[in-house]
Protein backbone atom coordinates (compact mmCIF):
# COMPACT_ATOMS: atom_id res chain seq x y z
CA UNK A 1 0.00 0.00 0.00
CA UNK A 2 1.36 3.64 -0.69
CA UNK A 3 0.24 6.22 1.91
CA UNK A 4 -1.03 9.61 0.50
CA UNK A 5 -2.48 12.96 1.78
CA UNK A 6 -6.23 12.95 1.38
CA UNK A 7 -5.55 16.46 -0.17
CA UNK A 8 -3.60 14.43 -3.17
CA UNK A 9 -5.41 11.62 -3.97
CA UNK A 10 -7.88 12.82 -6.70
CA UNK A 11 -7.56 10.23 -9.33
CA UNK A 12 -6.46 7.41 -7.36
CA UNK A 13 -7.79 3.86 -6.27
CA UNK A 14 -8.95 2.87 -3.06
CA UNK A 15 -7.49 -0.16 -1.37
CA UNK A 16 -10.09 -0.71 1.51
CA UNK A 17 -13.72 0.22 2.58
CA UNK A 18 -13.56 3.33 3.92
CA UNK A 19 -16.28 3.28 6.96
CA UNK A 20 -18.64 6.22 7.99
CA UNK A 21 -20.13 5.78 11.65
CA UNK A 22 -23.03 8.15 12.77
CA UNK A 23 -24.05 7.39 16.92
CA UNK A 24 -27.35 5.67 16.25
CA UNK A 25 -28.09 5.74 12.84
CA UNK A 26 -25.64 3.59 10.67
CA UNK A 27 -22.29 2.13 10.92
CA UNK A 28 -21.70 1.15 7.07
CA UNK A 29 -18.70 2.26 3.98
CA UNK A 30 -18.94 5.55 2.54
CA UNK A 31 -16.57 4.25 -0.22
CA UNK A 32 -16.09 0.84 -1.29
CA UNK A 33 -12.54 -0.77 -2.33
CA UNK A 34 -11.82 0.09 -5.92
CA UNK A 35 -13.51 3.50 -5.70
CA UNK A 36 -11.82 6.05 -7.81
CA UNK A 37 -11.33 9.30 -5.60
CA UNK A 38 -13.28 12.22 -6.89
CA UNK A 39 -12.43 16.14 -5.97
CA UNK A 40 -15.55 16.11 -4.24
CA UNK A 41 -15.04 12.96 -2.19
CA UNK A 42 -11.83 15.43 -0.40
CA UNK A 43 -14.58 16.71 2.13
CA UNK A 44 -16.34 13.63 3.09
CA UNK A 45 -13.35 11.78 3.63
CA UNK A 46 -11.93 14.33 5.88
CA UNK A 47 -14.98 14.46 7.67
CA UNK A 48 -14.55 10.47 8.62
CA UNK A 49 -10.95 11.23 9.96
CA UNK A 50 -9.25 10.31 6.79
CA UNK A 51 -6.45 12.77 6.40
CA UNK A 52 -4.60 10.34 4.80
CA UNK A 53 -5.41 7.37 3.15
CA UNK A 54 -4.11 3.86 1.62
CA UNK A 55 -3.62 3.32 -1.82
CA UNK A 56 -3.19 -0.28 -3.44
CA UNK A 57 0.50 -1.08 -4.46
CA UNK A 58 -0.07 -4.57 -5.87
CA UNK A 59 2.72 -6.93 -4.64
CA UNK A 60 3.26 -10.50 -5.33
CA UNK A 61 3.83 -11.85 -1.88
CA UNK A 62 0.59 -10.22 0.35
CA UNK A 63 -2.95 -10.55 -0.13
CA UNK A 64 -5.91 -7.91 0.68
CA UNK A 65 -8.09 -7.80 2.95
CA UNK A 66 -10.94 -9.01 0.21
CA UNK A 67 -8.74 -11.59 -0.80
CA UNK A 68 -8.04 -12.85 2.23
CA UNK A 69 -11.90 -12.89 3.53
CA UNK A 70 -12.36 -15.23 0.94
CA UNK A 71 -9.43 -17.74 2.21
CA UNK A 72 -10.58 -17.80 5.92
CA UNK A 73 -14.31 -18.14 3.88
CA UNK A 74 -12.98 -21.42 2.39
CA UNK A 75 -11.49 -22.73 5.57
CA UNK A 76 -14.43 -22.05 7.90
CA UNK A 77 -17.48 -23.44 5.30
CA UNK A 78 -19.29 -26.69 5.09
CA UNK A 79 -22.33 -27.90 2.97
CA UNK A 80 -25.33 -25.90 3.88
CA UNK A 81 -23.69 -22.52 4.59
CA UNK A 82 -23.17 -19.29 2.10
CA UNK A 83 -21.17 -16.52 2.55
CA UNK A 84 -22.21 -12.67 2.72
CA UNK A 85 -21.42 -9.68 1.07
CA UNK A 86 -17.42 -9.17 1.79
CA UNK A 87 -17.83 -5.42 3.73
CA UNK A 88 -14.73 -3.44 5.35
CA UNK A 89 -12.87 -7.06 4.78
CA UNK A 90 -15.08 -9.05 7.05
CA UNK A 91 -17.18 -11.99 5.54
CA UNK A 92 -19.65 -13.73 7.47
CA UNK A 93 -21.08 -17.53 7.28
CA UNK A 94 -25.30 -18.15 6.89
CA UNK A 95 -26.75 -20.75 7.86
CA UNK A 96 -28.98 -22.06 4.16
CA UNK A 97 -31.20 -24.48 6.37
CA UNK A 98 -32.08 -25.74 9.89
CA UNK A 99 -29.20 -28.09 11.43
CA UNK A 100 -26.72 -28.43 14.25
CA UNK A 101 -23.55 -26.07 13.92
CA UNK A 102 -20.29 -28.04 15.28
CA UNK A 103 -17.24 -26.77 15.54
CA UNK A 104 -13.82 -27.76 15.79
CA UNK A 105 -12.59 -25.73 18.43
CA UNK A 106 -8.88 -26.98 18.59
CA UNK A 107 -8.45 -25.37 14.64
CA UNK A 108 -10.23 -22.55 15.90
CA UNK A 109 -7.58 -21.67 18.20
CA UNK A 110 -4.96 -22.39 16.51
CA UNK A 111 -5.76 -20.12 13.69
CA UNK A 112 -6.99 -17.37 16.02
CA UNK A 113 -3.29 -18.07 17.61
CA UNK A 114 -1.41 -17.02 14.27
CA UNK A 115 -1.70 -13.56 14.95
CA UNK A 116 -3.52 -11.16 12.28
CA UNK A 117 -6.29 -13.17 11.35
CA UNK A 118 -9.79 -13.68 13.73
CA UNK A 119 -12.56 -15.98 13.29
CA UNK A 120 -15.28 -15.40 16.01
CA UNK A 121 -18.39 -17.85 15.65
CA UNK A 122 -21.29 -19.28 17.80
CA UNK A 123 -20.73 -21.90 20.53
CA UNK A 124 -20.68 -25.41 18.74
CA UNK A 125 -23.61 -28.33 19.48
CA UNK A 126 -26.30 -25.51 19.35
CA UNK A 127 -29.17 -25.57 17.26
CA UNK A 128 -29.37 -22.96 14.77
CA UNK A 129 -32.33 -21.49 12.11
CA UNK A 130 -32.07 -20.91 8.39
CA UNK A 131 -30.48 -17.46 8.12
CA UNK A 132 -29.11 -17.47 11.02
CA UNK A 133 -25.56 -16.12 11.34
CA UNK A 134 -23.22 -18.39 12.15
CA UNK A 135 -19.92 -17.40 12.07
CA UNK A 136 -17.70 -13.87 11.21
CA UNK A 137 -13.98 -13.59 10.29
CA UNK A 138 -11.34 -11.35 8.56
CA UNK A 139 -7.77 -10.35 9.02
CA UNK A 140 -6.56 -7.28 11.18
CA UNK A 141 -4.34 -5.24 8.76
CA UNK A 142 -5.54 -4.07 5.50
CA UNK A 143 -2.50 -6.43 3.89
CA UNK A 144 -1.46 -9.73 5.08
CA UNK A 145 1.58 -12.26 3.58
CA UNK A 146 0.33 -15.08 1.29
CA UNK A 147 2.50 -17.12 3.57
CA UNK A 148 0.39 -16.36 6.48
CA UNK A 149 -2.88 -17.34 4.78
CA UNK A 150 -0.84 -20.57 3.67
CA UNK A 151 -0.31 -21.06 7.50
CA UNK A 152 -3.78 -20.80 7.98
CA UNK A 153 -4.92 -23.23 5.55
CA UNK A 154 -2.10 -26.02 6.48
CA UNK A 155 -4.26 -25.87 9.92
CA UNK A 156 -7.43 -26.10 8.36
CA UNK A 157 -6.60 -28.84 6.86
CA UNK A 158 -8.78 -31.00 4.42
CA UNK A 159 -11.99 -30.85 6.64
CA UNK A 160 -13.38 -27.45 7.55
CA UNK A 161 -13.48 -25.87 10.95
CA UNK A 162 -17.25 -25.73 10.70
CA UNK A 163 -20.32 -28.44 10.30
CA UNK A 164 -23.80 -28.09 10.03
CA UNK A 165 -25.64 -31.37 10.68
CA UNK A 166 -29.19 -31.28 9.16
CA UNK A 167 -32.05 -32.75 11.71
CA UNK A 168 -33.47 -35.91 10.69
CA UNK A 169 -36.66 -36.84 11.03
CA UNK A 170 -37.55 -39.19 14.16
CA UNK A 171 -39.81 -41.73 14.49
CA UNK A 172 -40.22 -41.41 18.85
CA UNK A 173 -41.31 -44.18 21.47
CA UNK A 174 -42.46 -42.66 24.91
CA UNK A 175 -42.34 -44.78 27.62
CA UNK A 176 -43.96 -43.08 30.25
CA UNK A 177 -43.35 -44.57 33.90
CA UNK A 178 -44.94 -44.43 37.30
CA UNK A 179 -47.42 -46.13 39.83
CA UNK A 180 -48.83 -42.64 40.49
CA UNK A 181 -49.60 -42.22 36.59
CA UNK A 182 -50.23 -45.78 35.98
CA UNK A 183 -53.44 -45.92 38.00
CA UNK A 184 -54.34 -42.80 37.22
CA UNK A 185 -53.83 -41.00 40.84
CA UNK A 186 -52.31 -37.87 39.27
CA UNK A 187 -52.79 -36.71 36.07
CA UNK A 188 -49.91 -37.17 33.03
CA UNK A 189 -47.91 -33.93 32.44
CA UNK A 190 -44.45 -35.50 31.53
CA UNK A 191 -45.67 -36.98 28.15
CA UNK A 192 -47.08 -33.56 26.72
CA UNK A 193 -43.78 -31.77 28.16
CA UNK A 194 -42.15 -34.34 26.08
CA UNK A 195 -43.88 -33.83 22.87
CA UNK A 196 -44.17 -30.14 23.22
CA UNK A 197 -40.49 -30.03 22.75
CA UNK A 198 -40.31 -32.58 19.98
CA UNK A 199 -42.61 -30.09 18.06
CA UNK A 200 -39.67 -27.54 17.57
CA UNK A 201 -38.74 -30.97 15.18
CA UNK A 202 -39.86 -33.45 12.56
CA UNK A 203 -40.64 -36.36 14.32
CA UNK A 204 -43.61 -38.70 14.37
CA UNK A 205 -44.83 -40.47 17.95
CA UNK A 206 -45.28 -44.39 16.98
CA UNK A 207 -44.81 -45.74 20.08
CA UNK A 208 -46.48 -44.41 23.17
CA UNK A 209 -47.21 -46.34 26.64
CA UNK A 210 -47.79 -45.88 30.36
CA UNK A 211 -45.93 -48.61 32.69
CA UNK A 212 -46.07 -48.61 36.55
CA UNK A 213 -42.87 -49.25 38.38
CA UNK A 214 -42.19 -52.46 37.35
CA UNK A 215 -38.59 -52.70 35.48
CA UNK A 216 -39.16 -56.13 33.38
CA UNK A 217 -42.78 -54.59 31.95
CA UNK A 218 -40.71 -50.85 31.19
CA UNK A 219 -38.00 -53.27 29.46
CA UNK A 220 -40.34 -55.49 27.25
CA UNK A 221 -42.06 -51.61 26.45
CA UNK A 222 -38.79 -49.61 25.24
CA UNK A 223 -37.99 -53.18 22.77
CA UNK A 224 -41.70 -52.98 21.85
CA UNK A 225 -41.27 -49.13 21.04
CA UNK A 226 -38.32 -50.35 18.74
CA UNK A 227 -39.74 -52.96 17.17
CA UNK A 228 -43.06 -50.83 16.20
CA UNK A 229 -39.82 -48.59 14.33
CA UNK A 230 -39.28 -46.03 16.92
CA UNK A 231 -35.59 -44.63 15.96
CA UNK A 232 -35.52 -42.65 19.62
CA UNK A 233 -37.23 -43.64 22.77
CA UNK A 234 -37.57 -41.50 25.36
CA UNK A 235 -38.33 -42.73 29.23
CA UNK A 236 -39.89 -40.13 31.08
CA UNK A 237 -39.63 -40.86 35.39
CA UNK A 238 -38.32 -43.21 37.76
CA UNK A 239 -34.15 -42.16 37.23
CA UNK A 240 -33.46 -41.20 41.10
CA UNK A 241 -32.25 -43.85 43.90
CA UNK A 242 -35.31 -44.55 45.58
CA UNK A 243 -36.09 -47.72 45.36
CA UNK A 244 -39.57 -47.87 43.30
CA UNK A 245 -37.37 -45.74 40.11
CA UNK A 246 -36.43 -48.87 37.96
CA UNK A 247 -35.94 -47.24 34.69
CA UNK A 248 -32.49 -47.19 34.24
CA UNK A 249 -32.24 -50.55 35.17
CA UNK A 250 -35.03 -51.44 32.76
CA UNK A 251 -32.67 -49.66 30.12
CA UNK A 252 -29.83 -51.54 30.93
CA UNK A 253 -31.73 -54.84 30.49
CA UNK A 254 -32.72 -54.26 26.65
CA UNK A 255 -29.01 -54.44 26.04
CA UNK A 256 -28.45 -50.96 25.25
CA UNK A 257 -24.78 -49.81 25.91
CA UNK A 258 -24.95 -47.59 28.78
CA UNK A 259 -23.42 -44.04 27.78
CA UNK A 260 -23.47 -42.43 30.77
CA UNK A 261 -26.03 -42.01 34.24
CA UNK A 262 -25.62 -39.01 35.69
CA UNK A 263 -24.96 -35.47 33.94
CA UNK A 264 -23.32 -32.44 35.44
CA UNK A 265 -25.64 -30.16 34.94
CA UNK A 266 -28.49 -29.09 36.90
CA UNK A 267 -31.26 -29.18 36.08
CA UNK A 268 -30.46 -32.69 35.07
CA UNK A 269 -28.28 -34.47 37.02
CA UNK A 270 -30.07 -37.55 37.15
CA UNK A 271 -30.15 -37.99 32.92
CA UNK A 272 -29.57 -41.25 31.54
CA UNK A 273 -28.27 -41.66 28.11
CA UNK A 274 -27.71 -45.01 26.54
CA UNK A 275 -27.39 -46.73 22.81
CA UNK A 276 -29.11 -49.93 21.46
CA UNK A 277 -27.52 -51.67 18.75
CA UNK A 278 -24.97 -48.95 17.92
CA UNK A 279 -27.67 -46.13 16.16
CA UNK A 280 -31.14 -46.17 18.67
CA UNK A 281 -30.63 -43.26 21.07
CA UNK A 282 -32.63 -43.86 24.72
CA UNK A 283 -32.52 -41.53 26.95
CA UNK A 284 -34.02 -41.66 30.87
CA UNK A 285 -35.19 -38.18 32.02
CA UNK A 286 -35.38 -37.11 35.39
CA UNK A 287 -38.52 -35.40 36.44
CA UNK A 288 -37.29 -31.60 36.29
CA UNK A 289 -37.55 -31.85 32.89
CA UNK A 290 -41.41 -31.86 33.38
CA UNK A 291 -41.29 -28.77 35.20
CA UNK A 292 -38.32 -26.67 34.78
CA UNK A 293 -37.95 -24.42 31.92
CA UNK A 294 -34.38 -25.73 30.28
CA UNK A 295 -32.62 -28.64 31.54
CA UNK A 296 -29.92 -31.30 30.18
CA UNK A 297 -32.72 -32.33 27.37
CA UNK A 298 -32.28 -29.31 25.68
CA UNK A 299 -29.10 -29.55 25.60
CA UNK A 300 -28.64 -33.18 24.10
CA UNK A 301 -32.12 -33.17 22.10
CA UNK A 302 -30.67 -31.00 19.17
CA UNK A 303 -27.76 -33.57 18.40
CA UNK A 304 -29.53 -36.67 18.76
CA UNK A 305 -32.03 -35.44 16.03
CA UNK A 306 -29.20 -34.73 13.76
CA UNK A 307 -27.55 -38.00 14.39
CA UNK A 308 -24.76 -36.54 16.28
CA UNK A 309 -22.99 -39.17 18.48
CA UNK A 310 -22.61 -37.40 22.41
CA UNK A 311 -19.94 -39.16 24.51
CA UNK A 312 -19.57 -39.80 28.09
CA UNK A 313 -16.69 -37.15 27.82
CA UNK A 314 -18.57 -34.41 25.84
CA UNK A 315 -21.25 -34.99 28.80
CA UNK A 316 -18.53 -33.95 31.23
CA UNK A 317 -17.20 -31.24 29.38
CA UNK A 318 -20.62 -29.96 30.36
CA UNK A 319 -19.53 -29.45 34.19
CA UNK A 320 -18.45 -25.94 33.11
CA UNK A 321 -21.86 -24.08 32.21
CA UNK A 322 -23.95 -26.83 33.53
CA UNK A 323 -25.79 -24.74 36.08
CA UNK A 324 -28.83 -23.02 34.91
CA UNK A 325 -29.37 -19.54 36.97
CA UNK A 326 -33.35 -20.16 36.29
CA UNK A 327 -33.37 -16.38 35.39
CA UNK A 328 -36.82 -14.93 35.80
CA UNK A 329 -36.91 -14.21 31.70
CA UNK A 330 -35.38 -17.26 29.65
CA UNK A 331 -33.53 -16.12 27.22
CA UNK A 332 -32.01 -19.53 25.95
CA UNK A 333 -30.10 -20.51 24.33
CA UNK A 334 -29.07 -16.97 23.61
CA UNK A 335 -27.07 -17.54 27.60
CA UNK A 336 -24.29 -19.93 29.14
CA UNK A 337 -26.67 -22.67 29.86
CA UNK A 338 -24.77 -26.06 28.06
CA UNK A 339 -21.60 -23.84 26.94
Amino acid sequence: MKLMKTEEAVGQILCHDITQIIKGVKKDAVFRKGHVITKEDIPVLLSVGKDHIYIWEKNENMLHENEAAKVLYSICKNDYMKPSEIKEGKIELIANRDGLFKVDSKKLKAINSLGQIMIASRHGNTMVKKGDKLAGTRIIPLVIEKKKMEEAKGIGGDKPIFELKPFKKKRVGIITTGNEVFHKRIKDTFTPTILEKLSEFETEVVYHKVFDDNNEKITKGILEGISKGADFIICTGGMSVDPDDLTPLAIKNTGAEIVSYGAPTLPGAMFLLASYKGDIPIVGLPGCVMYAKRTIFDLVLPRIMADDKISASELADLGEGGLCLNCKICTYPNCGFGK
